[in-house]
Parts: C-alpha cells; structure tokens; sequence
C-alpha cells in the first residue's frame, strides 16, 4: 500500500502548482511539457541504471504488452492532462483536486465491466461516496445550480485515468520505469506537437524548465509508484488508495490560494475522507485456485508462488527476473486482485 500512498501524495501537489503555471503557459503545452518532464526523467534513471547493472532487474515489454501500452499512452498520458488542465483553468484548485478523487469511481467501474476484476461491498461504499461527493461538486451554485464545465472536464480527465490505470494493470509486472519513460516521451511530444499545429505560444525558458521539473516529480516517479501498486494490489485498490492525492492538492491549494469554498465542498470532502476510510479497512481473503502458470517478471522467492527451481547459472537472489513456472495451488490467505490473484469469485 506504501507505492499507491506515495504516488498519491506525490501527485497531489500537481494540481496547485499547475494551477501557478496556467496563468502563462497554455493547457495544452503545458499538458506536453509535464509528460515530457516524466518521460526524460525516467528515462535518465534507466540509462544510469543499464550503466551500473549488468543483468535486467525487471522484465522488459514485449509484443504483446503494445496494445495495452498504446491505449494507456492515448487515454492517461494525452487526453488525462489536457482535460484536467482545461479543466483547472476554470475551477478553483481546490475544487478540482477533490473532484479527481473521481478517478476512484472510473477506475473500479471500468475494472468490474471490462477486465471482471472483483469488487467488494467496502470497495463499492468507497466508490458510492466518492461518485456523490463528485455530483456535488460538479454543481455549480453561482449558476442556479447549473453544471461547472470546468468540473466536467476534471471529471473527463478521471475517466481517462480510469481507462489509463486498468489498461496499465495488463503490464503491471512489466518494468515500470521502462513504461513511464515511454509513455511520457511519446504523450509529451505529442502534445507539444499538437499544441504547435495549433499555434499556442511558448512561456519563458524559466517556465518551461518548472513544468519539466514537476512533470518529473509529480508524474514520472507518481506514476513509477503507482504501477508498482498496480502490481501489487490491483487496479480497483490501487485507484482508491490514489484517492488521497486530492486531498494533498486540496491542503495545498487552501494555503496558496486561500479559496472560499462552498458548503458544498465541505459535505464532498467529508464523503471522501469517508471512503478512504473504507477502503483502508477492506481485508479480502477466501479459498481461491491459482491454475498453472508461465510468465516473466522480477520477483523475490518469498512466497509459495515462487519455491521454483534456477538454471545451474543462475541464482536465487533477491530481486531478479526470467521466465518461470507457478504450479498449480489452492490457498487460502489476505489478499488483493494482483496479476498473481485475477481469479473468479463465488
């Protein structure tokens, strides 16, 4: 739980400090410069990494992981930040930060329809709360309680995060560094291609280096962490767990901007506390069939998953990766929706 905490908080702080950005640079450049921070950033670390080790500490993508990728790259890594910065610029910070709890709701709804990923009574209590604490903020009372268009657009961006993190869970056991860079390198370019068709001007090069630099911390090693959650607790778990990132942003946007908030944002906070709460104390466990199974990625042999035999040449030491063979097993134990632990449920 400790990556999807860390993630969270490191994210959290994106959203104010964005804010401070949009009032020079473009959403949609500055969508480009975040991802590309994230991107450059991840990929310095693997290149430092390939100098210093000379085995492969985590399993590298293959073919098949492309579509999952590419789909991740578009939803999460495109249309997510352009929405949530259009967004923003129109919403206070506060505001905008708790409505992205609303990725909770989007990620847990798209795992249970899409990818039949098991969602349990205390789950679904967190999602109910955090889906009314959303509606509430999405009216906007200035207007006779008409619909913020500034809040519909933070609400599309947790929808395509939600798409982003069950398509990232596919590849989760992949290396998540390796998944960062390339997806921040190649969302980024593209958005600051896209931002160049359409003609928006650059800010100053003290700007642009700001956006890189907290592209770096709150997206490239936020979202380091958050695919080492993916792998560890699953897509529904880990986007409730990432529901603390909008707290961090609202505390953070209290004190910069000092905004007045309505009522209504009082009663939507108090429900979203309420749903990490929930969350927190959800603890699933049940007999449960693990089939037999071939994959690739870095594990440790500290489990009855992974009590397998090595090649002569090869040793049983912490943290490395080949391909290996999980036998079949019934079990029982605490457990979340893992790559390991993707099974039916009575």
């Amino acid at each position: 739980m400790l990556f999807g905490i860390l993630a969270a908080a490191l994210f959290g702080i994106s959203v104010p400090l964005s804010k401070l950005l949009l009032s020079d640079v473009d959403p949609v450049l500055l969508a480009g410069l975040l991802y590309l921070g994230a991107g450059a950033s991840l990929g310095l670390v693997l290149l430092g990494r390939r100098v210093i080790q000379s085995a492969e500490s985590e399993a590298r993508l293959e073919k098949g992981d492309l579509p999952w990728l590419v789909g991740a790259v578009i939803a999460g890594g495109v249309a997510g930040p352009i929405l949530l910065l259009l967004g923003l610029r129109l919403t206070p910070a506060a505001t905008a930060s708790l409505l992205l709890n609303f990725e909770v709701v989007a990620t847990g709804l798209i795992a249970l329809a899409f990818f039949r990923e098991p969602v349990g009574l205390r789950t679904w209590g967190a999602i109910a709360a955090v889906a009314a604490g959303g509606a509430l903020l999405s009216l906007d009372p200035s207007a006779n309680w008409g619909v913020s268009f500034g809040a519909l657009a933070v609400v599309g961006a947790c929808l395509a995060w939600g798409i982003d993190n069950n398509l990232t869970g596919r590849i989760s056991l992949r290396d998540p560094k390796r998944i960062v860079a390339i997806k921040g390198l190649c969302a980024g370019l593209f958005s600051l291609l896209l931002a160049t068709v359409l003609g928006r001007p650059w800010p100053e090069l003290s700007r642009v280096l700001y956006a890189l630099l907290l592209g770096a911390v709150s997206y490239g090693a936020s979202i380091a962490l958050f695919v080492q959650s993916l792998r560890r607790v699953g897509a529904a778990r880990t986007g409730a767990l990432f529901g603390m990132a909008p707290f961090v942003g609202v505390g953070l946007s209290l004190i910069i901007f000092r905004d007045t908030a309505a009522w209504t944002f009082y009663v939507a906070l108090s429900l979203m506390i309420l749903a990490g709460f929930i969350v927190a104390r959800e603890r699933h466990v049940h007999q449960h069939v693990h089939s037999d199974l071939i994959h690739t990625h870095a594990h440790q042999h500290d489990d009855e998953h992974h009590a397998h035999a090595h090649p002569e040449d090869m040793s049983a030491g912490t943290g490395h990766v080949h391909e290996h063979v999980h036998e079949g097993l019934v079990h029982s134990h605490p457990h979340k929706p893992d790559p390991h632990h993707r099974h039916e449920h009575p």
